[in-house]
């Protein structure tokens, strides 16, 4: 089940928030927990069971952590944290890795190792970095061991983030697992962003998928240079709004329930360097791995060469926690090696250039990078890059290309703007320059907008049974 279908929105969503709020609040949290553990049944019953061992083994290994800790005995405190580390990694690495590790141990020795073709639970990255964070919390004394399992198990399976984040810490909502404010202000803010979540999964990802996917399922040969570009272009606006519009959706549903998770997207695409552009993109992401991975291993208060060391860890283990893959790790690495060479020298030449040519950097190495992304293998990618680069026989245009321009233009124009933070600075300029009566009218005009933007949603999802989400590869 995902957000944006109707039957989450028009069925799931409504008796869960009926039921919610019809329950004392001693029981909020078990209907959260039960309803959460529905959302995720409904595509994968089986796998619930996984959650729910995942849960237990976190659950207990807080308590052990916290006890040890309280005794002054850290190091088997540690032992625990190791322990729930390991556990959690295994069963991400089974699930997620074990074709991938097979299939190349079968490349380079020559073996014939039947591959397991294990369906990928659903949101696995994601709740195991969330409960790997829980004990690690708990030993530095960031948090403290939940002493209900319900409501532990609420923060694992809470449905809102549940299969593709943000990636939200226990430290972060540990005081609102029991008690969070509920208001009408509140659940207001949460509708909102929901609405504008689903606008930009509904009206725009999933309109920009039908020409990139059109693109990059087309035969090599069939494609002109023109059409790989706006194939290229569309997926780097669809995968912008694919996701980030869940993050809304998923922030906003958090907002209905009393909860505030922290953002996720931050305009990535107006940066003006590609560290910039990864402190604005996907960042629960990316303070996961500054917090538990590159500050631990010394983060910058090392040695050049260890600092370099660092950085290529993490983003090696950023191109694998995307994908079990040598296109994502190769994608994780040529970023490693960007922004390294952005700290080494070229945010000093960059700095020296004008913010247009920075911004130019920025989006040209973003979009060339995600080709390596989308493609299925590296073949493929090289294969795409020769057509893009005019280094292959295929046409400059097509009938197709043209085909594209005509029905998406809009579209594509739509999304190059609102991928930018134009429209909050006209909002917030026109605030300030409005008196209250107008200011009435304008937050009528707007929840107008929102309205026609959910009706449009709805129009276009039952007419279409097109609604790809790209982070459940994930």
């Amino acid at each position: 089940m995902v957000f944006s279908s109707l039957l989450f929105i028009f069925l799931f969503l409504p008796i869960t928030l009926l039921m919610y709020y019809g329950a004392k609040d001693k029981w909020k949290n078990i209907v959260l927990f039960i309803m959460s553990l529905l959302f995720y049944a409904w595509g994968e019953p089986v796998y619930v069971l996984l959650m729910i061992f995942s849960t237990i083994v976190d659950y207990t290994h807080g308590m052990k952590v916290e006890e040890n800790l309280n005794k002054g005995n850290r190091k088997k405190a540690f032992r625990y944290v190791i322990s729930s580390a390991i556990i959690n990694l295994s069963l991400l690495g089974f699930f997620k890795y074990a074709d991938f590790i097979v299939s190349n141990v079968n490349i380079v020795f020559n073996t014939n190792i039947p591959l397991l073709h294990l369906p990928l639970p659903i949101g696995i990255s994601f709740y195991t970095f969330q409960t790997m964070s829980y004990t690690i919390d708990i030993y530095r004394g960031d948090a403290k061991a939940q002493k209900s399992v319900i409501d532990f198990g609420t923060y694992v399976a809470l449905f809102p983030q549940l299969v593709a984040g943000p990636i939200v810490r226990y430290q972060t909502v540990a005081d609102q697992i029991n008690q969070r404010i509920h208001s009408e202000e509140k659940f207001a803010d949460g509708v909102n962003r929901f609405c504008i979540g689903l606008g930009k999964k509904v009206i725009l990802s999933n309109q920009l998928a039908v020409v990139a996917d059109g693109v990059f399922n087309a035969a090599i040969g069939n494609i002109s240079v023109l059409e790989s570009w706006l194939g290229i272009i569309c997926y780097t606006l669809q995968i912008y709004f694919d996701f980030s519009g869940y993050s809304d959706m998923a922030i906003g549903l958090g907002k209905m329930f009393g909860f505030d998770f922290l953002e996720n997207f931050n305009y990535p695409y107006i940066s003006k360097s590609i560290s910039e552009f990864w402190r604005r993109w996907h960042i629960s992401l990316g303070s996961w791995f500054r917090d538990y991975v590159y500050i631990p291993l010394g983060g910058s208060r090392v040695s050049k060469l260890k600092i370099y060391r660092n950085i290529f860890i993490v983003w090696f283990l950023t191109g694998m926690w995307h994908g079990a893959e040598w296109t994502f790790v190769i994608w994780g690495l040529l970023y490693g090696l960007i922004i390294a060479m952005e700290r080494a020298f070229l945010n000093e030449w960059l700095e020296k250039r004008s913010n247009a040519f920075r911004h130019i950097y920025v989006l040209s190495t973003v979009t060339l990078l995600f080709v390596i992304f989308r493609s299925l293998t590296i073949g493929d990618a090289l294969d795409f890059y020769k057509v893009m680069f005019g280094l292959s026989n295929n046409p400059i245009v097509s009938n197709q290309l043209y085909i594209y321009i005509i029905d998406y233009w809009y579209v594509i124009i739509a999304a190059m703007i609102l991928s930018t933070p134009v429209v909050k600075i006209a909002k917030e300029y026109i605030n300030s320059k409005i008196d209250v009566n107008e200011s009435k009218s304008l937050q009528i005009l707007y929840g107008l907008s929102l309205s026609m933007c959910v009706l449009v949603s709805t129009i276009m999802l039952c007419s279409s049974t097109y609604n790809p989400f790209l982070y459940f590869r994930f």
